[in-house]
């Protein structure tokens, strides 16, 4: 528990572990908004602007990668009830949060902090807690039961944010021209909850609250608040994603760039710190069952003929993606297929 980086109380300078190489910090330079980001709007009828929404979708993974989107059946109250309960859980006494802090990364709810704190060269400026929630009566008596409210207030949230998910990858599905009821199954069989917590920095330009990095999973929801944080990477510059009220941010990860062929991208991200304010952040991944086989689709493959991706298991994969992360190596690369 002393390792967490929110019990630490009264921090003057930035601890020798937490600073980056000069080369990795995000340093003082001003970072340009991106207001450029599209916003798929999914109020109303979907069906009757379908053809449109997974257009502009398909646009942006394949640009940025990322895009926002507003669902009308989840409400900007219940967005901020959940980044509330989530500020008060890492605000609670230390031996409050000591039945669910752990250093097992197997186990199904855990608190941390940083990413691999035993065994990564320098730290990171973020406690997590993370767990299962779905199916979410198999879950939701491992999660907290402090604050009183975290179960009923994040069990909802999960189940909402699991149908926008679905809405979305469907849209997906159709803009790729893959079959009907393709994520059915083990491809997005579980649902990860993230909770990230970032304390006040005294000093950002020397630490990052995550480092640069795509996400292993199939897609990521992502609740930012109301603070500043996330950058994303694009043109070899990094371009701030400021918070939009009720939006959120979405974005493609690794495995669904391989079923697409490399059609659709894994954009890089990362996670800068405040100095004056706490940022509380919400993550809900959708991702394969570890026995599932990831590999492009077929009917991607039939129409350039040229598979770009080596089929893998999910769990291999993520075993990869942990130690390709600590050593700055391209998590894909390995199973990409070269032409010559």
């Amino acid at each position: 528990m002393e390792k967490l980086i929110s019990s630490k109380h009264n921090i003057q300078h930035v601890p020798e572990s937490y600073i980056l190489p000069p080369e990795t910090r995000p340093g003082k330079e001003a970072i340009l908004s991106c207001n450029c980001i599209p916003v798929i709007d999914l109020h109303g009828n979907i069906d009757s602007n379908r053809q449109d929404l997974v257009q502009r979708i398909m646009e942006a993974a394949q640009e940025f990668g990322f895009f926002r989107s507003y669902l009308q059946f989840i409400m900007l109250e219940l967005m901020n009830k959940t980044v509330k309960v989530a500020e008060e859980f890492f605000q609670l006494p230390v031996e409050d949060k000591a039945s669910v802090y752990s250093e097992d990364p197997r186990k199904g709810c855990r608190l941390y902090t940083s990413i691999d704190y035993d065994h990564e060269k320098v730290h990171f400026w973020r406690d997590n807690l993370r767990h299962h929630c779905h199916p979410l009566e198999d879950h939701v008596g491992d999660w907290p039961g402090n604050p009183t409210r975290y179960r009923d207030v994040i069990g909802n949230y999960a189940v909402r944010v699991r149908e926008l998910s679905f809405v979305l990858l469907d849209l997906i599905r159709e803009g790729l021209g893959i079959e009907s009821g393709y994520f059915e199954g083990g491809l997005a069989k579980l649902q990860m909850m993230s909770l990230n917590y970032y304390p006040p920095c005294p000093d950002p330009a020397l630490t990052l609250g995550l480092p640069k990095h795509a996400d292993p999973n199939l897609i990521t929801v992502l609740n930012q608040g109301s603070v500043p944080g996330l950058q994303v990477l694009k043109d070899e510059n990094w371009l701030a994603l400021q918070p939009v009220p009720n939006a959120f941010v979405v974005n493609i990860g690794h495995t669904l760039q391989v079923i697409s062929n490399g059609m659709l991208r894994s954009a890089e991200h990362r996670v800068v710190t405040n100095a004056y304010v706490a940022r509380a952040t919400v993550t809900s991944f959708i991702q394969p069952s570890n026995d599932s086989l990831i590999q492009p689709a077929n009917v991607l493959v039939d129409r350039c003929s040229l598979p770009r991706y080596r089929p893998f298991r999910y769990d291999e994969f993520l075993r990869t993606y942990i130690k390709d992360a600590q050593d700055g190596k391209a998590p894909l690369k390995q199973y990409q297929i070269s032409r010559t």
